[in-house]
């Protein structure tokens, strides 16, 4: 029976899609402003995150290296790795992004290895927050926890100023205020940038904003986790705040690369734990990745392309951070910001999409209380 459905609802996703193909197609393209003559919504090469004295330009993709050395069910080879990171400049990304919790405690000290050759040039990024840093001890934001994180931080990632200083989740038992001040502090020493949030809620935004001007927030946002629309990206465009989508291409999900019989590594992939990578699941949200593959099959696109520009083309101010642990994925996902839909498409895929209802939450327990806070 879920068998015979999923076919129904394939086929019925296959009308969709060649509706969409009747859309006239857009052509790769670098532009850099909306065009409202020609009813394009261009994508940028390089994008802003923050306002004024507080912003930082970027690659209009940045490169999230978490999958290197934590989560992913596998650890590759770290010098191929640091060669891959290496390689990412000459493919157009400047900014990287990383964490005392992703390993724990391993990754910040392999990308602060392969960035140490021109870490001047680009955008570096990485986040405190978690007793530790180790996220199954909780949290930890207490200013003394922050500064000895930002200490550790500097050493593991060989520099001596972080350019993007997240936290990772809010702690409910430290005042925001007090987590903005301190973060203030740093900035006044140098040792830090910019500030940013992760998975901070809109109440929460604006008291941290109001101590120091938040640069970015960084929260999951895809095709299939779509809940930041309803609140905070209308907060950022409101305060001029950059937003960094995580897992803009739902860990690997979207892409087709995981399926119902992709198995998990308990010990290095928290994917298993989540209701939305189920097998069930899994098979009830594919229909989206067939309108996503059928969109992408009449314009030379793949399936992630088309998820990562229509992330870039929802506001100027997102800059999705991909990860990978492949070079041709890392080209594939920056190819993505040369595409630029025009109104009609984009409308088309959104309508499309819209009418495809995602099963499975996307954290739970522990990690879900921890988000949107």
């Amino acid at each position: 029976m879920k068998n015979s459905n999923r076919r129904n609802f394939i086929r019925n996703s296959t009308l969709l899609g060649s509706t969409l193909a009747l859309t006239p197609f857009v052509n790769f393209a670098k532009k850099t402003t909306d065009d409202k003559m020609t009813g394009i919504v261009s994508n940028s090469k390089k994008r802003v995150l923050g306002k004024g004295s507080n912003s930082i330009e970027v690659s209009a993709l940045g490169l999230g290296c978490m999958g290197m050395s934590y989560h992913r069910s596998f650890i590759p080879d770290q010098k191929e790795m640091i060669k891959l990171i290496r390689k990412a400049p000459d493919l157009g990304v400047n900014f990287f992004d990383t964490a005392e919790a992703y390993g724990p405690l391993t990754n910040e000290v392999l990308v602060g290895e392969a960035l140490a050759p021109f870490r001047k040039q680009i955008i570096l990024a990485t986040k405190f927050g978690f007793k530790e840093g180790k996220p199954a001890l909780g949290l930890d934001s207490r200013p003394e926890r922050i500064r000895q994180v930002v200490e550790h931080s500097l050493k593991s990632l060989k520099t001596d100023y972080i350019d993007l200083l997240y936290q990772h989740r809010v702690d409910p038992n430290v005042p925001i205020e007090d987590v903005a001040g301190t973060v203030k502090d740093l900035i006044k020493e140098g040792k830090v940038k910019h500030f940013g949030l992760s998975e901070a809620n809109s109440e929460t935004i604006r008291k941290a904003h109001a101590v120091q001007t938040v640069t970015a927030l960084q929260s999951e946002y895809s095709l299939m986790t779509r809940q930041p629309e309803n609140d905070v990206i209308k907060v950022c465009e409101e305060l001029e705040i950059g937003f960094v989508p995580y897992s803009p291409i739902s860990r690997g999900l979207i892409t087709g690369y995981i399926n119902e019989r992709t198995r998990y590594n308990a010990s290095n992939d928290n994917r298993g734990t989540l209701p939305r990578y189920q097998r069930d699941a899994i098979v009830a949200n594919w229909p989206l990745i067939d309108i996503l593959k059928e969109f992408g099959d009449q314009r030379g696109l793949t399936v992630a392309q088309v998820a990562l520009a229509w992330l870039l083309a929802q506001k100027p101010f997102i800059v999705p951070i991909p990860g990978t642990t492949k070079l041709a994925h890392l080209q594939e996902n920056m190819w993505a910001a040369d595409y630029v839909f025009n109104n009609e498409e984009l409308k088309q895929l959104n309508d499309a999409v819209s009418k495809i209802k995602i099963v499975g939450e996307r954290y739970t327990g522990r990690s879900a209380e921890q988000t949107n806070k």
